[in-house]
């Protein structure tokens, strides 16, 4: 028998938790709900969660703590679509920074809700075939750069290692997926947050500025990504696989 996908959603309001939880499982999908970050700790320790809707405002450990938790190193991957009363551009990217796959401002309606869990589902299963051929080791070397797609972060030459947010990290690896080809900036959203832009939607725009900033790449004379005018960026640079540490003589 199929298993049904996992929803696990965290509100402390009752109304909407419980709404939510009514309306997925009519849907055909199992549903869960936790009014706190203890709550959710004891659903996720005890069952199978597919992707987590996680309130940003909640009282005590807000929304912000519990993604930076379940974001931390070592901790196994599960998709987050983010909630939040408030609309501003600040909090959406704030929560994409945080690692978050998607957000959306309260209120919603709850055919949106589902629709952005079902794009979160199909982009976290995604992984293209032939970049998983091309690409197999967990370590891509791209001019004075290694990735680790383990840890999550850039080390360079010297050795240090530069963090990179869950949002930085998603459009770094989608830009090495696809070397010296031309991506909208459409494209990037869909590919790493599963939606697509809006007219005044700048989200990929600082996100790559925040990118670039890691890797010192300067946007005038850029090694890595430039910019193509009226089109969206390209990654300028040859990837392929890096030893692992291990292996390094």
């Amino acid at each position: 028998m199929e298993k049904l996908d996992h929803i696990l959603i965290v509100d402390d309001d009752p109304d909407i938790r419980e709404m939510v939880v009514d309306y997925l499982r009519r849907q055909g999908l199992k549903a869960s709900g936790a009014a706190s970050g203890r709550e959710m700790r004891t659903v996720l320790a005890n069952e199978r969660v597919d992707l987590l809707v996680l309130d940003l405002m909640l009282p005590g450990e807000d929304g912000i703590t519990l993604c930076r938790e379940l974001r931390a190193p070592g901790q196994p991957p599960l998709p987050i679509v983010m909630l939040s009363a408030r609309s501003e551009e600040a909090d959406r990217i704030l929560g994409l920074e945080l690692g978050a796959d998607d957000y959306l401002s309260k209120p919603f309606a709850a055919r949106e809700l589902l629709a952005r869990v079902n794009s979160v589902l199909r982009r976290t299963r995604m992984m293209p075939p032939q970049i998983a051929a091309e690409l197999p080791r967990s370590r891509l070397r791209f001019g004075d750069w290694i990735l680790d797609t383990a840890g999550r972060h850039l080390v360079d030459l010297s050795g240090t290692v530069v963090l990179l947010s869950g949002a930085e990290y998603r459009l770094l690896r989608v830009l090495l997926e696809h070397p010296q080809r031309i991506l909208t900036r459409e494209q990037l959203l869909q590919l790493t947050q599963g939606r697509d832009a809006d007219v005044f939607d700048r989200s990929i725009d600082l996100l790559v500025s925040r990118v670039r900033q890691r890797l010192r790449d300067e946007p005038r004379e850029s090694r890595y990504i430039k910019t193509v005018r009226n089109e969206g960026y390209v990654f300028c640079m040859p990837v392929q696989p890096a030893p692992s540490e291990a292996e390094v003589p």
